[in-house]
């Protein structure tokens, strides 16, 4: 809370309008009993404090007012210490109130008989006069702290504003500046002293019906800004000051399209952390596309990445990038298959503002201005139509895109990793897929084996699925029986990795146990054909090393909630438990 000192110049004028209208001296004092005002002898004493043990110091103490008519006799002057050299003929002391708090006290002195008679001709009067003078002063304190607060606040506001990484500027429900940041300046490059001027005049972007609109909600919407050679895209929203159910104002922010996008990007690598630690399974085929993928991942050519649906291709794609140089930089994804040709140029390329109907005001950028700097990952490339893959393939020569509805060209730094399940050298030969493009994007090409040829890896993809879909589902899972490993290692996964995935969920879903048993299984794994003897012949059979790790990683799931999990994994398998702890370090089994 503010003191009187912070209206120390008000305080003055009233004291003396006191004096001049009761005709004697007046003094006010604060809370500490600093005199803060004063007239005729007391004038040279401002600024002095006042004893505890005055009469000053006991309407302090006691919240009460004093008429002292007999001064050096009265009961209050018997405590002060400065009774014997007062010169006074009577006094009138009354406290200063604020909010129930005594923040000083106004004090009336009669140095001469007049001013004694003056004084105490009319007591009560005086008492309620003196009332009203310190709620006049407790008025003028509060509206000071008030205004204090205000301009607390707003040097807070204007600080934070400040220190916002977005351009903000505060409008009149007409539209008028009356209050930004550094940023907008800086944004927009405007002269400091904008106070005044029409937002409509500075950014004719801004429409006085788009304000209008904001009252009800919030807007957002794209914009071009040019100013010379000063030309940027950029994102603003606008939200209305609603007092009593008006709008008294508007405050608008902004933000150029790029700092959106490195922002954004911050964010999503901070938390994609996909490396080629999140491929599970060590076997040969596998392992082989790992290799291939980490010898890409050293080099900025483009990666065509083949395989069946549900192998993993953009686990791949992702783990190249992040083991990549531009790793820091965006990872832009899009699906070729999934979004009907009319719209995947637009998202492919972006458009400007009008290009079309319905196009966005100020355009839309394209996923290879999202992806510049860093990866774009072309998904079911082979379902991409011939008319696009010609703009792509100029965008792979040149470096540079072309909007929709852009009569200049924008450059883009973006390394291209694509995938398929198509076989594209059928589609080059059928002239379904263009060839130029196809040498383009196969400069390293990686692919990615179905789940039936590399089996040996099941039962480590058991246990990391089941761990990660048990937290998910909130249950407990403690294996697999042998009958649903068997039924397992003989199915023929067509829909490879997801439809493992898919498959242990259910599992999960329907166990009553915790042991995943033959009865959890989905029907077509129960009425399944065990794989064909021929393709089994060649792709099915386990070495007997692979065979023992595939038994040691089932036993170290079916324990692993259990305290001695590896004594009872050896005892299950028959081993000791250094022979045990010999084979996991031997095989490279990872366990909890």
């Amino acid at each position: 809370m503010i003191g009187l000192k912070s209206i120390e110049t008000d305080i003055q004028n009233i004291a003396e309008a006191i004096s001049c209208v009761l005709k004697v001296d007046v003094t006010i004092v604060d809370e500490d009993l600093v005199r803060i005002a004063g007239t005729g002898a007391y004038v040279s004493k401002i600024g002095e404090k006042v004893s505890r043990m005055s009469a000053f110091g006991s309407s302090m103490d006691t919240g009460r007012s004093f008429i002292i008519e007999n001064p050096r006799l009265d009961d209050v002057c018997r405590r002060c210490s400065m009774k014997y050299e007062c010169v006074e003929w009577g006094e009138v002391c009354c406290p200063i109130k604020l909010e129930g708090s005594i923040c000083g006290v106004i004090g009336l002195i009669a140095f001469d008989e007049q001013q004694r008679a003056n004084l105490l001709e009319n007591k009560a009067q005086l008492l309620n006069f003196l009332g009203k003078m310190s709620e006049l002063i407790s008025s003028k304190l509060r509206a000071e702290e008030k205004a204090s607060m205000l301009k607390l606040e707003t040097s807070r506001m204007q600080t934070l504003i400040n220190n916002m990484d977005k351009a903000v500027v505060s409008v009149s429900n007409k539209g008028h500046i009356d209050s930004w940041n550094q940023k907008f300046v800086d944004l927009f490059r405007q002269a400091k002293k904008i106070e005044g001027k029409s937002i409509f005049d500075i950014l004719n972007f801004i429409k006085p019906e788009e304000l209008e609109g904001a009252v009800s909600s919030k807007r957002s919407a794209g914009f071009v800004y040019n100013k010379g050679s000063h030309s940027f895209r950029g994102i603003y929203n606008i939200n209305a000051v609603i007092i009593d159910g008006k709008a008294e104002g508007f405050v608008l922010d902004f933000v150029d399209a790029k700092s959106a996008i490195n922002d954004y990007n911050e964010i999503a690598y901070s938390e994609s952390g996909i490396g080629f630690e999140s491929i599970i399974g060590s076997s040969e085929p596998l392992s082989n596309a790992i290799e291939q993928a980490k010898v890409a991942s050293r080099s900025a050519s483009s990666v065509l990445i083949t395989g069946e649906s549900g192998t993993g291709k953009e686990l791949f794609a992702r783990a190249i990038h992040s083991a990549s140089s531009r790793n820091s930089h965006p990872f832009i994804a899009i699906n070729c298959a999934a979004i009907p040709e009319a719209l995947l140029e637009s998202e492919l390329f972006g458009y400007e503002e009008g290009a079309f109907t319905g196009a966005k005001k100020g355009g839309k950028l394209g996923k290879f201005e999202l992806a510049d700097k860093g990866t774009l990952f072309l998904d079911e490339i082979g379902d991409m139509s011939l008319h696009l893959q010609a703009k792509l393939l100029r965008v792979l020569q040149e470096k540079k895109i072309d909007k929709i509805g852009s009569s200049s060209s924008t450059p883009v730094d973006v390394r291209i990793l694509s995938a398929t399940n198509r076989n594209l050298e059928e589609m080059v030969e059928k002239r379904e897929f263009r060839e130029d493009l196809y040498y383009r994007l196969n400069v390293i090409p990686i692919r990615v084996p179905p789940l039936r040829e590399r089996m040996e890896d099941i039962p480590e993809l058991l246990m990391s699925i089941a761990r990660e879909c048990s937290q998910n589902l909130g249950k407990s899972v403690e294996g697999f029986s042998d009958s649903v490993m068997d039924i397992v290692m003989a199915y023929e996964w067509p829909g490879n990795v997801r439809e493992l995935q898919n498959v242990i969920e259910y599992c999960i879903n329907m166990t009553k146990t915790g042991v995943i048993v033959p009865e959890d299984l989905p029907e077509k794994l129960k009425t399944a054909r065990p794989r064909r003897y021929e393709q089994s012949k060649y792709q099915g059979i386990m070495s007997l090393g692979e065979l023992e790790k595939a038994e040691i990683q089932k036993a170290l799931f079916a324990f692993k909630d259990y305290k001695q999990d590896k004594e009872k994994a050896a005892q299950a398998l028959g081993i000791s438990r250094a022979t045990l702890y010999r084979k996991i370090k031997e095989y490279g089994i990872i366990s909890n």
